[in-house]
């Protein structure tokens, strides 16, 4: 079972919490990018998350139409075919999409699912983000329920992001200041907006004080034991323990006591782009600096066929992201938890 069905999506999540460890969220942008992450999950035997931004299914897409629908489709069809290969199970996400992008992306991804639950078929998808960080938090939760109830037809969790994460990532920019830290407001008007479960399931990205991209130590203050507080003031309100699946955005650059504190406080997904995408491309360039006559036609020579053939480099690139992948379970300590 290497694509999660939407039962075992639920047990990965309650296992990770019950264990208090997290899944690496891995973007990928080409086929090649998923064989990383698949490789890293099982050289590391973890179960874990394969993603797709609004960016990375524009590109996926093609550069001559652009097409996200498009792009993730066939991504997440090529994903359900070669996943099998590899002893993991893992699920498949969209990544941060914005107001603006939900009518080209978010939804039409729930109606294909819908759809094919219609036909006795699991979703395509295992759960969609979608990122209200921009609206007014009552525009973002009204929105959230829409679609929360839209993901509880097509047997989909929702990923919700309440309030900013720092820095950029594909065209959705916030300042880093004080309003990057969730207060325990915010937390108990999700829960009475979205419910606690009751409505469905959906995953919470809190700001305790993330910023996607990369940043040097001293420049980002992460509080994640603010993720207890906000536990414990919707707990004390509702009566129910522990209530949030929470998701670490933005977390390059993070040491290993915040992501034990994040993990220890609920945090059940972890999402890693800026590092992986470095990961990927780093051996490429040193392949290229050392190989610099064989990869390009100097002085009227022809160069190597062996060295610039994108076999030799690409080989080079899954290796380098797949070990930064399974870096990262050990971090978050779902190293060895894969369901057997």
């Amino acid at each position: 079972m290497p694509i999660a069905t939407p039962e075992v999506y639920n047990e990965m999540l309650d296992r990770a919490k019950a264990g208090k460890f997290a899944y690496p969220a891995i973007n990928v942008t080409s086929s090649q990018t998923l064989h990383a992450a698949l490789r890293g999950f099982a050289e590391a035997e973890s179960d874990g998350i394969i993603q797709i931004s609004t960016g990375g299914a524009e590109f996926l897409g093609g550069q001559h139409n652009k097409d996200m629908v498009t792009g993730a489709v066939a991504l997440a069809e090529f994903a359900h075919i070669v996943a099998a290969k590899y002893d993991i199970t893992v699920a498949l996400h969209t990544d941060h999409c914005p107001k603006d992008k939900l009518d080209g992306y978010v939804r039409p991804l729930l109606d294909i699912s819908a759809e094919r639950v219609a036909r006795g078929l699991n979703p395509l998808f295992q759960s969609h983000m979608w990122d209200g960080s921009a609206e007014t938090l009552a525009d973002n939760l009204a929105i959230g329920q829409e679609l929360l109830a839209k993901a509880v037809a097509a047997k989909i969790i929702l990923e919700v992001e309440i309030t900013p994460t720092g820095g950029e990532e594909d065209g959705v920019s916030h300042e880093i200041n004080d309003e990057l830290y969730t207060t325990v407001e915010d937390a108990i008007r999700t829960a009475e907006a979205l419910g606690l479960g009751e409505k469905g399931r959906y995953l919470l990205a809190a700001s305790f004080g993330n910023v996607h991209g990369v940043y040097k130590p001293g420049n980002v203050v992460l509080r994640p034991e603010l993720l207890k507080d906000l536990q414990a003031g919707v707990a004390e309100k509702f009566g129910k323990a522990s209530p949030f699946d929470f998701v670490f955005h933005g977390g390059s650059g993070s040491t290993a006591e915040e992501i034990a504190t994040a993990l220890e406080n609920g945090v059940v997904k972890m999402n890693l782009d800026t590092d992986t995408q470095y990961a990927f491309t780093r051996p490429v360039v040193d392949h290229m600096f050392s190989n610099y006559a064989g990869v390009l036609k100097v002085d009227g020579e022809v160069g190597t066929k062996s060295k610039y053939d994108p076999r030799t480099w690409g080989k080079a690139a899954e290796a380098g992201m797949a070990a930064r992948v399974a870096e990262a379970c050990s971090n978050l300590r779902s190293s060895g938890t894969r369901l057997k």
